[in-house]
């Protein structure tokens, strides 16, 4: 057990080494392998690979999640006393998905399945079922291999997930070769090579075809607003931060003209009463260009008031006619149970929606995924599949988690659901990264992160249905 446990804790840190954020995926190809090597020495040992694999998820989760504690100071008031405790507690649930995972594999090794068998089908399992408030896809870290990451338009990120860990085993059983333990691995080699072969000819094969369909589509010129404001200063002075996106507005629009300005999430806190049609004017001031913008929208739910996360719409005719309100709701940040405000003083209490309707500019099918919402790779399936949408726009607030690798990983994966959908991102953001993403996950234009910037780009409008959608 303890040669196990010395083999998962950097095969833990393979995969956090090679997880969007750090970023050096090559980790990712070989990070399963050294855990699988953990665990063919406890085979014969339940706990023994329980504790394996615990402890690969709990070094992964040590360095990825690293984030999280930029969180005690700007959400917790300097509580450091709880956050350690939600963190452990975190923690704990995130590695003992991988306990899980290692159980699995030993199951289906000791009933005689092959390595690759063996871990590649526990894994997915565990990425599709396994409840995770932050959802994390080992295919994710490949995010930057173009040709190789158009297959999760065919079965989203668990497709490239079960790729990798293909190549994890041709690695592995190449290295037991090597060491006298197996006869020569011809066949998982064969398949290895068929698999990339087969994955980047239909990336070349998909980029040709979309790219054919964006010359024959209409196109939209964009711009976006990132104010970088403090992280409560929309709390403390709401009329400051719309006078700001209003004065960064006109500076974009003076640089030329455009057919869309998105401002970030939540930008205007005051609170927009429904039902709609209501007025836009007194919002978006002087500027005639349409404005696609975050905001507190107040309407009545079940017989309540409540106000609501909502992206909004102001038209050229100054109307708001639509909104989409945000469905998932960050427990304890946007939705606080048992009066907790003392504990949680920056939270917040947001009512939940359960539609997922696009917003309309001319002819067009606007989707607007809120923050947390463009991480869930389900929901933005039942959001295109609803919506049928020409485009994305997400609108998020990074800010809580300052100068850190979340940023970086929300970033990649907003590229993930543009590839998954093959569909132009907008993505705006309070702080950074806001950026344009092309349909293959490639990033056109960005801001950086923690600055004052505006950001233009082209985007075309598709139209259409992936295998995946």
């Amino acid at each position: 057990t303890a040669r196990a446990v010395v083999w998962a804790a950097p095969a833990g840190a393979l995969f956090y080494l090679g997880y969007v954020g750090v970023g050096i995926w090559p980790c990712a190809l070989v990070a399963w392998a050294a855990l699988w090597s953990a665990l063919e020495g406890v085979r014969d040992s339940r706990r023994g690979c329980a504790l394996a694999g615990f402890v690969f998820g709990w070094v992964a989760h040590a360095g990825g999640y690293a984030w999280l504690w930029r969180l005690v100071d700007v959400f917790l008031g300097g509580n450091a006393l709880l956050g350690g405790a939600l963190w452990l507690a975190h923690s704990i649930w995130f590695a003992s998905g991988y306990a899980l995972y290692a159980l699995l594999y030993r199951a289906a090794r000791v009933r005689g399945w092959p390595v690759a068998a063996a871990g590649i089908a526990p894994l997915v399992a565990i990425e599709w079922l396994y409840p995770q408030l932050f959802p994390v896809h080992l295919g994710d870290a490949f995010i930057d291999r173009t040709l190789f990451v158009q297959l999760v338009d065919l079965g989203g990120p668990l497709l490239s997930s079960a790729l990798a860990l293909l190549v994890n085993a041709a690695l592995f059983e190449t290295a037991r070769w090597l060491v006298g333990a197996r006869q020569r691995p011809a066949g998982i080699w064969i398949l290895t090579l068929i698999a990339l072969a087969s994955s980047a000819g239909y990336g070349a094969f998909r980029v040709g075809v979309v790219e054919r369909a964006m010359a024959r589509a209409p196109e939209l010129r964009v711009g976006i607003v990132q104010a970088n404001l403090g992280v409560l200063e929309k709390r403390r002075d709401p009329a400051a931060v719309h006078r700001h996106h209003i004065e960064q507005t006109r500076e974009l629009l003076a640089e030329g003209a455009l057919d869309l300005v998105v401002w970030p999430e939540t930008v205007y806190t005051r609170g927009i009463k429904g039902p709609f049609p209501v007025a836009g004017q007194l919002i978006r001031g002087d500027i005639e260009t349409p404005l696609l913008f975050g905001a507190a929208s107040i309407r009545t739910q079940n017989g309540q008031r409540r106000i609501f996360n909502s992206a909004l719409l102001i038209q050229r005719d100054g109307t708001i006619r639509e909104s989409y309100d945000k469905n998932l709701l960050v427990p304890i940040a946007e939705q606080l149970p048992f009066r907790l405000e003392r504990v949680f003083p920056h939270a917040q209490d947001f009512g939940s929606a359960s539609d997922t309707p696009p917003l309309g500019l001319d002819r067009f099918r606007i989707a607007t995924p809120i923050c947390y919402e463009a991480a869930v790779t389900s929901f933005v399936r039942r959001m295109a599949l609803r919506a049928q949408p020409h485009l994305f726009v997400m609108l998020s607030n990074d800010a809580w988690f300052g100068d850190s690798q979340e940023p970086w990983i929300h970033l990649a994966l907003a590229r993930m659901r543009a590839v998954e959908h093959h569909r132009f991102v907008v993505r705006a953001t309070n702080s950074g990264i806001s950026a344009v993403i092309d349909p293959f996950g490639r990033v056109v234009a960005r801001s950086g992160l923690l600055t004052r910037e505006n950001l233009r780009g082209t985007v075309t409008m598709l139209e259409g249905e992936t295998l995946y959608a």
